[in-house]
């Protein structure tokens, strides 16, 4: 079975946007304390490494995570290389349409490093995009960086693109080593009740896979 794990790992120093609540995880009980086994709690920002973001996240009428279709998140899942693009949105000119045949579409720009401090130059996508995309019939829309938009933008308008057209999301996925082409994916959030968002641990998996 082939299968890329496309979640950075979460850690310490785990870049999160400048303000946001950087990982922290304390060690109630330990062995090494002498202690008869192990407890920990962790303090962070819902948006760190892979993860999804809920619509109340950008709009105020938005449903929260717990609340979305898992089925938005596995499934048929098509990686396309944007690499050229570089630090700025992706445009529907920028990409092969006629050739998106899956409903869950991953750019690939390998354009922010996941284990280095946050990078404010990164690709995100155009609202353009986004509205192509649902023309398309996709459902679900995922990018290796922290955003679908830049990270100055205030207005915000690709998430406000993903509301407009119901679109699950996928940001801070890790594609680097992962070919472009067709894969399952599983990307599972969780059931945080009344939440923005919920890291996820994103797979890829050959679609020659059946077991």
């Amino acid at each position: 079975m082939e299968y890329f794990d496309i979640s950075p790992r979460i850690r310490p120093g785990s870049p999160v946007f400048p303000g946001d609540q950087a990982y922290e995880r304390h060690v109630t009980m330990g062995f090494e304390q002498g202690d008869h086994l192990g407890l920990s709690w962790i303090k962070s920002t819902l948006h760190i490494g892979a993860h999804a973001d809920a619509p109340s996240h950008y709009h105020r009428n938005g449903a929260s995570i717990e609340q979305r279709d898992l089925r938005l998140y596995m499934g048929r899942c098509q990686v396309i290389d944007v690499q050229h693009v570089g630090p700025r949105r992706i445009l529907p000119s920028d990409v092969p349409l006629d050739s998106i045949e899956a409903p869950r579409v991953l750019f690939k720009s390998c354009s922010f490093q996941h284990t280095e401090p946050f990078q404010m130059a990164f690709t995100s996508l155009s609202p353009e995009l986004i509205d192509a995309l649902a023309e398309l019939g996709v459902q679900l829309v995922g990018i290796d960086t922290p955003s679908v938009d830049p990270a100055d933008s205030k207005d915000l308008p690709s998430h406000q693109a993903l509301y407009r057209n119901d679109f699950a999301v996928l940001e801070g996925i890790d594609l680097d080593r992962v070919p472009a082409g067709y894969w399952k994916l599983t990307a599972l959030p969780l059931a945080l009740a009344d939440a923005d968002a919920s890291p996820v641990r994103a797979v890829l998996w050959s679609m020659d896979y059946n077991g």
